[in-house]
């Protein structure tokens, strides 16, 4: 398959005003660190709430929980998707109100229930009997909404296999729900991370119609969707406005709703924090492994642990800058470390400036989501991954 081409349009990410701000902001700082632009969260925010008004924001703390992002939403009103207890005292410390909150993981011990139910949070997701009994038992008469599994076709890093349970077992579980005191209140989904075939969205609305009009029979009213998350950055392949998407989907939930909606509820996190992140990394090393052919390979100091894990079986393709020009080479791109996992891209090479040097600097955009919260802690030493917001 051929290589990705560094050469893209980097006006498409910012002007160039703003990368010569952004390069007098970082030009002093070791290598690698993330750079978020609380602006752009902003904006992504803004632009999702005008284009979707009749939908509750829970931004999903797990994607980027740097302090001053989370502020910065918490003043434009959002919600939170809470996914432990950890996060859960960080929101809770910045002033949010718990009825802000949501518990959104599926997986969760009985004390930490316990925990959220006694500061006040009473927003639960579920998809199992086990959950729905310790919810019972640890969060009495909580509202409780129940994930269906979608097959995350379309989407570049899928969820469909952990999380979420057939049509037929979350109806039981809705029903047991019911017959231990809790208050079944709908049904959430999520299409896969990155999603970029719109159509998965009618599909799993279809199946929450026929999940409704169940309940309905047995005397229960369900009230609330939980669409999750889905909405795509802007990687390497041309994705639709954020409007195209929301006009779609609006058009799905008309089609099986009618004009009255449920609540609804969107749980966005790459889609918030992922556009407005940059990894600046050093070349470590470029080496060639053959005489006369063979790829080359450029190492760069942040890798698979050091906060680009989502490069794992090439899911997540990040567009990568050399401010370098002039003719070019495929290059295997690697991290710094001592495993041999730690190989980005390699199935499907970059190409970049041939005239790169080591000590250079590449810019991975677009990464803001999913960076600085999966790096590992000191393997082989090396420390986590810095972190800085700009405006």
């Amino acid at each position: 398959m051929s290589a990705f081409d560094y050469s893209f349009d980097m006006e498409n990410y910012m002007t160039k005003e703003r990368f010569a701000a952004f390069k007098k902001f970082a030009q002093d700082k070791e290598t690698p660190f993330l750079v978020t632009s609380l602006s752009v969260v902003a904006n992504k925010y803004d632009e999702l709430k005008k284009s979707m008004p009749y939908a509750d924001v829970y931004y999903a703390v797990k994607a980027n929980p740097t302090e001053e992002i989370l502020k910065l939403l918490r003043d434009r009103g959002s919600y939170f998707d809470v996914a432990s207890i950890y996060e859960l005292d960080l929101i809770l410390g910045l002033g949010v109100s718990p009825n802000r909150l949501s518990y959104g993981n599926t997986i969760k011990k009985a004390r930490d229930i316990r925990y959220f139910y006694e500061k006040g949070v009473r927003l639960f997701v579920s998809d199992s009997e086990s959950d729905v009994r310790k919810l019972a038992e640890n969060a009495p008469g909580s509202d409780i909404f129940f994930r269906i599994l979608a097959d995350g076709l379309g989407a570049d890093w899928p969820l469909s296999r952990k999380f979420g349970a057939q049509p037929d077992v979350i109806f039981e579980n809705i029903l047991l729900a019911k017959e231990l005191g809790l208050n079944p209140r709908g049904v959430s989904f999520h299409v896969g991370s990155q999603q970029m075939d719109i159509t998965q969205w009618r599909s799993a609305l279809k199946t929450c119609r026929e999940i409704f009009d169940a309940a309905k029979a047995r005397g229960i009213t369900l009230d609330l969707l939980n669409m999750g998350g889905g909405f795509p950055a802007h990687y390497m392949h041309a994705i639709k406005d954020t409007y195209v998407y929301a006009a779609e989907i609006t058009d799905f939930i008309r089609e099986f709703f009618g004009e009255q909606f449920p609540h609804i509820i969107i749980e966005p996190g790459r889609y918030m924090s992922g556009d407005a992140g940059i990894l600046v990394t050093e070349i470590v090393m470029l080496s060639s492994k053959e005489l006369e052919s063979g790829i080359p390979w450029v190492y760069v100091d942040a890798g698979k642990f050091g906060g680009l894990i989502e490069t794992l079986d090439e899911c997540i393709r990040y567009p990568i800058y050399s401010e370098r020009e002039g003719e070019a080479n495929d290059y295997v791109i690697a991290g710094p470390t001592c495993d041999s996992f730690d190989v980005l891209y390699e199935k499907i090479p970059y190409r970049l400036p041939s005239n790169m040097e080591e000590g250079d600097r590449l810019y991975f955009l677009t990464a803001g989501a999913y960076t600085q919260t999966y790096c590992s802690i000191f393997f082989n030493g090396f420390p986590p991954l810095r972190s800085y917001v700009i405006d």
